[in-house]
Formats: C-alpha cells, structure tokens, sequence
C-alpha cells in the first residue's frame, strides 16, 4: 500500500473519491454513519445506498468508527453534508496526526457566522498544524462512478498537499488541476448549487434555450460579485470549479440542485422538492446564507432573490425571468480591464 487516506462521508461523492484513491493502491478507510452501513460495504463491496452498480475496490474498508478510520490516515477528505461538516471536524480533532493533508470536498457554506468548510477546518484543527485543501469542481459523482471524464481543482496554500492530492487521486478519467485561490474555489463550488436549482426551475417551465444563456451568464456575473465581495478572485471563477461546475449542475438531471429546482417549477412546495430528490440538496443551505450576506454587502443578485421570494414569500415560479427582465442592472461584464 502506498498511503492511507481516509474519506469520511460515504455518499456519493464520498464513495466514489474513495474508490479512486484505492484503486490506485492505497489503503483507503470510509467512514459512515452507521455499523449496519459499514458491513453491507465490506461484505458486499458496493455501497448500494448510493453507487449498487460501483463495484469497489479491495482497498477499501468502512467503518462506523472515526477512531478507527482516522488512524494513520496522512490524507483526509472530507465529504460530508455542510450540515454535519462541523461536528465530524470537531470530533476527529483529538484523533488526527500532526501535520497531515485535511481536504474540504463539500460545497457549502456555514450560518452565523459565515465560515467556509476550509476556515471551519482551520478553526478546529489549526493547533494540529495541518494543511488544508479544497477539492471543487464538476464532479457529478454518478458519471465518475461510471468511469466518464472528469475533472476538478485541488486549491491549497500548500503546494506538497497538491502535488500529495494529484498522487492519490489522479486516474485515466480523473484529471486534476491545481489552485491557489482557496477562497475563490471554494465559493464557487458552494454558489452555484443556488443557480443550479434556479436552472431545474426554468427547464420545468420551458422557458428556451436563449433565456437559458442568459440565466447562466447572470448566474456567474452574481457569483463573481459576491466573490469580490468576499474577498476572492473573480478569474477564478472562469475556471473549472467555477464556470465548468456551473454548467454541468446547471444543465444536468444528475444534478440533485437542478432536480430540486425542477419539482419546484412544477408546483411543489421545499419539503416535497426535499423528499423527492431523496439526498441533500446543498444549494437551500447555501441560498439562506448568501442570501443575509448579500443583504449586508449590499450585493446585486436579482436572481438568486427571485428564487428566495418563490421559495420563501410563495412567489410564482413564473417570476424569475419577469424579476430578471425588469432588474434595473444592465451592466454586461463587470470585472474588465481599464488600462489607458
């Protein structure tokens, strides 16, 4: 074995990064939530739940116990729901090595206050002196499970986790790049489960191919505004992680925003949408954050408010392009060169 990596969180994603790392011959840990879970893995060697047509290398072993799946990992991943992303940070604290690889691999965002997955990492596990990572970009784990090309960013600070992180995680189908815009990356990936729900909302109304267009390019023109407002580089939004992710989640049913966004077109209400799509849908979290952030900032985002008001003030779906429309903003590119 080359490495031990442990990857906490074994839903879709979770399953799928965990596969890559043992095929390529490392010793690979899964935790899951619970022991019945963690034996079907291990006798069945699939996780049915998520992936039953993924047959999982032998690499692999799950386990319900943190403890047990911590120990001597140099490479964690972390891929659980925003939701819990905290307390599985918390709890693996006292467990973890000094010095090893911690990686964000969930797209979300926390509430008051506002911290990344990456700052809660670094809250938590700074006094370990570990080094820390995000992986990003469009990465709908069903067409990796099937072996389909794909690509992500790994963005760190530190240049030995992302040469470590390319070592472990790279494959024939799995191309990874590199970023040092940590903040810019990881924004990006939590954004644009907002859009991608909005795009599920507009398909179901059939709204054409042209406002299609023009939903995506507003839908990055807003995420970048909120970037610079947070202190990330807009460019990075261009980028895979940005630009590439938004398009594969805003334009595919596999996508369990764009799903949620859909039932929401047809007339459901969020908690039918939620029990519907069947998983966690990352981009409400998300919504309910950049929603008070845009608010404090003072950020233009007319379409991610057009969805809050459908979702939250019983809005008609219908409203979201009438809102568009007859926004006032009519600014194309925001971010250009002004040089004489």
């Amino acid at each position: 074995m080359q490495n031990k990596v442990a990857v906490l969180g074994g839903g879709s994603f979770g399953t799928v990064l965990a596969n890559i790392a043992a095929s390529n011959g490392n010793e690979v840990t899964l935790w899951v939530r619970d022991a019945e879970q963690a034996l079907r893995i291990n006798s069945e060697g699939a996780n049915a739940t998520y992936h039953p047509e993924l047959q999982l290398s032998k690499n692999i072993t799950a386990s319900d116990d943190l403890g047990e799946v911590i120990l001597g990992a140099k490479l964690v991943l972390i891929a659980t729901p925003s939701l819990i992303f905290e307390t599985i940070v918390k709890r693996i604290a006292p467990l973890i090595d000094s010095n090893i690889d911690v990686i964000s691999c969930t797209k979300g965002i926390r509430h008051n206050p506002f911290k990344t997955m990456s700052d809660i990492i670094e809250d938590n596990l700074s006094f370990k002196g570990v080094n820390v990572g995000v992986l990003s970009g469009p990465n709908l784990a069903r067409e990796i499970a099937e072996n389909k090309i794909a690509g992500t960013v790994i963005a760190s600070k530190n240049q030995s986790l992302i040469d470590h992180t390319k070592a472990i995680l790279s494959s024939s189908t799995f191309k990874i790049y590199s970023s040092a815009d940590v903040n810019g990356i990881e924004l990006a990936g939590a954004l644009k489960n907002i859009y991608a729900i909005i795009c599920g909302l507009a398909s179901s109304l059939e709204v054409g191919e042209n406002a299609n267009g023009l939903i995506l390019t507003r839908s990055m023109a807003e995420m970048s505004r909120f970037a610079v407002a947070k202190g990330a580089n807009p460019i990075t939004f261009l980028g895979l992680a940005g630009m590439g992710d938004l398009l594969a989640t805003c334009t595919s049913t596999l996508s369990r925003n764009f799903q949620l966004g859909a039932f929401l077109g047809n007339g459901l209400n969020l908690e039918e949408a939620k029990d519907e799509v069947g998983q966690v849908a990352e981009g409400i979290r998300t919504l309910e954050v950049a929603h008070e952030e845009a608010a404090m900032y003072k950020i233009n985002m007319p379409l991610m408010e057009s969805l809050y008001k459908i979702i939250y003030k019983d809005e008609k779906p219908e409203s979201l392009l009438d809102d568009l429309i007859n926004h006032p903003h009519e600014i194309d590119v925001e971010f250009t060169h002004r040089g004489k």
